[in-house]
């Protein structure tokens, strides 16, 4: 993997060329810093991207591993640990039963029910499966019940919806007139994910981010501008990061 060095600090990136791109374009992300370049670019034209955007590239690298680090972390999921949901780290109970199936339901914080013959190795992950199916289908739940509550009375009815594991988007609306939405919402407070999904279905009858867009998103929710500045802050939180204690 090639390296930029800008002083002491050392960048790692990919290289990408494509017959698809006019102009190079850099994405930083948590994982990776992908640089895409035109087919044709030569070695000192590449150089030359990067020299420029230097100064941007230890700035975004910085920010990113601030996310990593920002980001709710549980090394395994027991009693006491807690998680990200609408905002907030709730805790976990987690409890043997004589049951056969691990059960997830929400009664002042999580309880899970787990089968007493589990074994402790295949435990944890079943339960986080669990969760992470629990947590899925109450977004879900949510967001149908946003689009009978804003999109059927304005008009704004999607084909259909799907719930994503996006990496690096919110939602987006197809021409096909599919809503997607990222799973990660259900970990913002409910008023983000309304403004999410309001978003989405605004961009059924205007495709871009012009002030007729904006407009339309206003007369649902005038307050649109403060959900999104709590997701533009606080993007570190939407996640659930599974980390190794050995």
């Amino acid at each position: 993997m090639p390296v930029l060095m800008v002083g002491e600090t050392q960048v790692s990136y990919t290289l990408k060329r494509s017959g698809k791109t006019k102009s190079a374009r850099i994405t930083v992300t948590p994982e990776t810093v992908e640089v895409v370049v035109p087919a044709a670019a030569s070695d000192e034209e590449i150089a030359g991207v990067l020299h420029r955007r230097r100064e941007w590239l230890v700035e975004q690298t910085r920010h990113m591993a601030g996310r990593v680090a920002a980001a709710p972390k549980v090394a395994n999921f027991v009693s006491g640990a807690k998680i990200p949901y609408r905002g907030r780290l709730i805790r976990l109970k987690v409890e043997p039963s004589d049951g056969t199936l691990v059960e997830v339901s929400f009664r002042n914080g999580f309880v899970v029910h787990y089968p007493r013959t589990l074994s402790e190795a295949s435990r944890d992950i079943l339960i986080e499966d669990a969760l992470r199916l629990w947590l899925r289908k109450r977004l879900r739940e949510d967001v149908n019940a946003f689009i009978r509550q804003h999109g059927e009375p304005n008009g704004l009815k999607p084909r259909r919806v799907e719930i994503k594991d996006q990496k690096h988007l919110w939602g987006s609306c197809g021409q096909d007139r599919v809503v997607n939405l990222n799973w990660h919402l259900i970990f913002a407070p409910k008023t983000v994910l309304e403004y999410a999904v309001v978003h989405e279905l605004c961009h059924l009858r205007h495709r871009t981010h012009d002030r007729e867009f904006w407009g339309l998103v206003g007369s649902i929710l005038p307050d649109w501008e403060a959900r999104k500045e709590w997701l533009d802050r606080n993007e570190h939180f939407l996640n659930l990061q599974k980390i190794s204690t050995s």
